[in-house]
């Protein structure tokens, strides 16, 4: 099986549509398309032709390309089953367990609540990689927009326990902002203020930071990590239970301006 090979499409004003080809098995689809024209531009610059769509949730910055893309290049939309009405196009809802197969490259659907309700990943175990949409970011995760602390907590902690050196591929260049309120909690966290050193030099010179890959998450991501006595001594919540220190977090990134 060749490898499967993933570039990040700039979309909006911080959206990441990720396209994915194999060129061995004329498959190429695309993960989270805001919209259409930067996609159609990178298909044509590549002399690629779309044969799938694959949304992570449903807010409109994550599948406002859809039906223009079905309608250019037929592509198969596939998408949340729990959430399938407002899914623009979509042709197949998928669940938890279920398992695509794009060619000969497979993904597992992990549902991951609490962004929305039905908002699912992708996980491409033999290409070591994870569709995250908004779920889970580099250094950060998503509001909880429909959902509660516990359910992101189990959603985060599902991502977790994917292999550290699966590649995250999530929807948004949010990593320099995550990690300054990173360093509000965890100042001395040493891997940490090594990454933001790469992630400011990688963004100078206006350079995509993603994909992160697990591994590095678990070190960084603040989200992550409501385990560390740092970060509990930050919060002021030494003896409380994860939840609650996550739920700390959060709330103190919502309201973040750093």
């Amino acid at each position: 099986m060749a490898a499967l090979q993933i570039e990040p499409v700039s979309c909006l004003r911080d959206n990441y549509a990720w396209l994915a080809h194999d060129r061995d098995e004329n498959l190429c689809f695309v993960v989270d398309p805001s919209e259409a024209k930067p996609v159609i531009r990178a298909l044509a610059d590549r002399n690629l032709k779309l044969t799938h769509i694959l949304n992570t949730h449903h807010h409109p910055d994550h599948v406002g390309g859809n039906l223009e893309l079905q309608s250019e290049f037929g592509a198969s939309i596939v998408g949340p089953g729990k959430d399938r009405a407002r899914i623009p196009g979509i042709n197949s809802g998928v669940v938890e367990n279920d398992v695509i197969s794009l060619g000969s490259h497979t993904a597992k659907v992990l549902e991951i609540p609490a962004h929305t309700r039905g908002h699912i990943a992708f996980w491409f175990e033999k290409d070591a990689a994870v569709f995250t949409g908004d779920t889970l970011f580099a250094m950060g995760c998503g509001r909880l927009f429909e959902g509660d602390p516990p359910t992101m907590w189990r959603s985060l902690s599902k991502l977790v326990q994917l292999p550290d050196d699966t590649r995250i591929y999530c929807g948004h260049e949010y990593t320099e902002a995550n990690g300054r309120f990173a360093l509000t909690v965890e100042a001395g966290n040493a891997d940490l203020v090594k990454r933001m050193a790469d992630v400011h030099a990688t963004r100078a010179r206006g350079l995509p930071t993603l994909p992160s890959h697990i591994g590095i998450e678990k070190k960084t991501n603040p989200f992550l990590r409501a385990r560390s006595p740092e970060i509990r001594r930050a919060l002021g919540l030494e003896g409380a239970d994860d939840v609650e220190v996550f739920a700390e977090t959060r709330r103190r990134k919502d309201s973040f301006h750093g």
